[in-house]
């Protein structure tokens, strides 16, 4: 069935994120939404109150909607429940996962890093995300994948605003030795691999926002064509 122009703006607008193409602090005007994405006011409007709703845009009384800017405080909230939920679901993906769902996240691991080396930064951005909401799926508890969902969208604001264009991405094994000690059913290993790795991400991050440009046409054009 064909997304509706609602669907489209937030799939657009979360992949934009997601992507790091779409930096915090950015305008989403709804002129320039409506003009983008073929649509009325109505349907940028019921998309902006999903989006917000989904903690990834604040409404500004007479100024308008905007992605929201985490503070340095919220980057390390943020990154402290990543490690506390995302450590019990690797836990419970060791205990539980199905041989395909282990498949599938070592294919991953595996097709993530064929992505990276092949220097499309993008998909390899949007590609380790997944890899933890596919962790997460493993993990088997709806409740906390709901929570990592959100907490992820927000991780990638944050690296998004406070890592530069040139800061690496994942080591090439951290996603594949998680994925691993998923396999061999090793709870503890996989818990604290998954702690190592999002400390690593965050001791990456350095408090100095990009100033790359927010031109919102440039970023989500060529998404709209995608989903259209």
């Amino acid at each position: 069935m064909p997304q509706t122009n609602e669907e489209r703006i937030i799939d657009g607008v979360l992949t934009a994120i997601s992507e790091h193409r779409l930096k915090a602090g950015t305008k989403l005007g709804e002129a320039a939404l409506c003009e983008i994405y073929g649509c009325g006011r109505a349907d940028v409007r019921r998309a902006l109150v999903t989006l917000r709703a989904r903690n990834v845009v604040e409404l500004q009384k007479n100024r308008g909607a905007f992605v929201v800017t985490p503070t340095p405080r919220d980057a390390h909230n943020v990154f402290q429940a990543r490690r506390a939920v995302e450590k019990t679901l690797a836990r419970s993906a060791a205990r539980t996962a199905t041989p395909e769902q282990i498949r599938r996240l070592q294919q991953h691991a595996d097709e993530e890093i064929g992505a990276r080396r092949s220097g499309d930064r993008a998909l390899a951005i949007r590609m380790s995300g997944n890899f933890h909401l596919i962790l997460g799926e493993a993990g088997g508890n709806e409740v906390l994948l709901g929570f990592l969902k959100d907490l992820v969208m927000r991780s990638s604001l944050i690296i998004g605003l406070y890592a530069t264009r040139q800061a690496p991405l994942c080591q090439d094994d951290d996603h594949r030795d998680i994925a691993a000690a998923v396999g061999r059913g090793d709870e503890a290993e996989a818990s604290a691999l998954v702690e190592t790795h999002l400390r690593h991400l965050e001791a990456s991050i350095h408090y100095e926002p990009d100033t790359a440009s927010n031109d919102l046409r440039t970023i989500l054009a060529p998404l709209s064509q995608k989903t259209a």
